[in-house]
């Protein structure tokens, strides 16, 4: 029996008509000798039903159904009373009352039950795949990256660019991970590699005159798999000519805001937060942070000098000491930082909790992290308590610290009664950004602040150039050495190249890296320039 309709199509406005459904059962029920089957393809649910008056050799196939066989029903479509409608269901108005039914193919046990969602370890989903794509989320995913590609094509065609496919198989060229090779039958002893970009590729169509090319690029990188890295991926892959930053971002928020609009129904703004890598990385401790919720952190090294916490004073001194000789050697670092974060309501945080907040800055090299809370004094004015609060306040002998800076730290802060404020210090301000950063993050989730169903974007740019490498004493690029140094720091790059800001940009929505890209530097003298810096000779 080939099927009329999909288990998605049907409406109280088919009532009457037979028709031939082909899908597998997801789910059967048996009540009062009436039959309930949940017949699933694709295209979505449909309540068949064998009724109590079925024929017997109807009800006898019936019996022998289990979850996953595939069937093959004939039957007529009828309404649902009124108190068993379901609004769960696109087909939740009508069933379909089985007049023949067919077992096209029967099922084993299965390993794991086909969910929205499936609890089986990932291991054994891939095992059998098969199945797993027959969950509803997978289902879902693979539909939203069908519309998703769809959408991303019909946006670069109607705004002039070009999608060209570029060689899979490629002569091996130094990239950011190992290659993917390939043995030629061809040339013995010689291999093809696969592409990590089409970097090259698309650099050759605009010298060719194709200013505008898109590609939905495969991509290979032998490099150890986590969670937002693989082996082989996929990337929308774009390249521009005779445009300026502005020009690039604008457009793929344009990219983007129609792609939301189309597949998700979300309208975006037409303009993305910006924030610059430096400022990215003081308030937020991540050149990707989530914007789901503020929560910002604070410099808490202007409280340092007035408090006796001699460890917060060592990593200012300290950091300061190894700014100073940086700059001696005509290298320029930020030297030592104190950070502070605020927690709204979390002064009822208890020391277990504390501790796993620390655990996460310890991560990325903090050598601890520091807390007090902010309680109602005996007057009833907000003051510290807990933790590492002896340092800011005064002693009872009248030394310690001055009197009004507990009062001026809460000010400063923005902090109130009931609030938890956490502190990390280090020489090198990078790691007491960095990890203070993760508590943040680790923060967000456990609080609940990330809400999945929002979005929020933002442009990272002005990102460093050059960065030290202290252990080889030279200068090394950043991120790579062909990004276009902006025009205000030509006259400098080689007296200092620690100030020196490219046109990169990073695209980042909660939490996530999605895009990146840079403008690429087009002038010979200035490329040599760049390559003299980080130690490249002209041979």
């Amino acid at each position: 029996m080939k099927r009329t309709v999909t288990c998605g199509d049907l409406r109280k406005a088919d009532a009457g008509k037979t028709v031939i459904l082909n899908g597998w059962v997801h789910r059967k029920r048996d009540h009062g000798g009436i039959s309930f089957i949940n017949l699933r393809d694709r295209y979505g649910v449909t309540q068949v039903v064998v009724d109590a008056d079925a024929p017997e050799a109807l009800k006898q196939v019936t019996s022998e159904l289990h979850n996953e066989y595939c069937i093959a029903v004939e039957g007529v479509v009828r309404p649902r009373p009124d108190n068993m409608v379901n609004p769960e269901m696109t087909t939740g108005e009508i069933e379909v009352v089985a007049k023949n039914l067919v077992i096209l193919r029967r099922c084993e046990v299965l390993p794991f039950q086909i969910e929205e969602k499936s609890d089986a370890k990932e291991d054994l989903r891939l095992k059998y795949r098969y199945l797993d794509l027959r969950s509803g989320g997978m289902q879902k995913r693979i539909k939203l990256r069908n519309d998703v590609t769809f959408a991303v094509r019909e946006w670069m065609q109607s705004h002039g660019f070009y999608e060209i496919e570029t060689p899979t198989f490629i002569k091996s060229t130094p990239e950011g991970a190992r290659d993917y090779l390939v043995p030629s039958r061809l040339y013995p002893g010689k291999f093809y590699a696969l592409p990590q970009s089409p970097q090259l590729y698309k650099q050759i169509l605009m010298v060719a005159g194709f200013d505008k090319y898109f590609q939905i690029a495969r991509c290979y990188r032998d490099e150890d798999a986590r969670g937002d890295r693989q082996p082989e991926f996929t990337q929308i892959d774009i390249e521009m000519s005779f445009v300026s930053r502005e020009d690039i971002l604008t457009m793929i928020e344009g990219l983007f805001g129609y792609v939301f609009k189309k597949t998700l129904g979300v309208t975006l703004p037409e303009k993305f937060r910006r924030l610059s890598y430096d400022e990215a990385m003081e308030l937020y401790g991540s050149d990707k942070p989530d914007l789901r919720f503020a929560m910002e952190m604070q410099d808490f090294a202007p409280y340092v000098a007035d408090s006796t916490f001699q460890a917060f004073k060592d990593a200012l001194t300290n950091g300061e000491a190894e700014r100073q000789a940086a700059a001696a050697k005509g290298v320029t670092i930020p030297g030592g930082g104190v950070k502070a974060l605020v927690v709204p309501g979390k002064a009822d945080y208890s020391r277990k909790q504390i501790d796993e907040l620390e655990a996460a800055a310890k991560i990325y090299k903090a050598k601890g992290m520091a807390w007090m809370k902010v309680v109602a004094g005996p007057d009833g004015k907000a003051t510290l308590e807990g933790g590492a609060s002896k340092f800011f306040l005064p002693a009872a002998d009248g030394s310690g610290a001055p009197a009004d800076l507990a009062g001026r730290i809460i000010n400063g802060l923005g902090a109130k009664v009931g609030d938890l404020i956490l502190m990390v210090a280090d020489s090198k301000r990078k790691i007491a950004n960095v990890s203070l950063g993760a508590v943040r993050s680790k923060l967000g989730k456990d609080l609940g602040l990330c809400d999945p169903k929002r979005f929020e974007f933002a442009w990272i740019i002005d990102f460093p150039m050059f960065e030290f490498n202290e252990e080889e004493n030279h200068w090394e690029a950043a991120h790579h050495m062909f990004t276009w140094p902006q025009e205000k720091y030509h006259a400098t790059m080689e007296t200092d190249p620690g100030s020196v800001k490219g046109d990169l940009y990073d695209l980042v929505l909660n939490g996530f890296e999605l895009a990146s890209g840079s403008i690429r530097i087009h002038d010979p003298e200035l490329q040599k320039r760049v390559f003299k810096i980080v130690g490249f000779n002209p041979e």
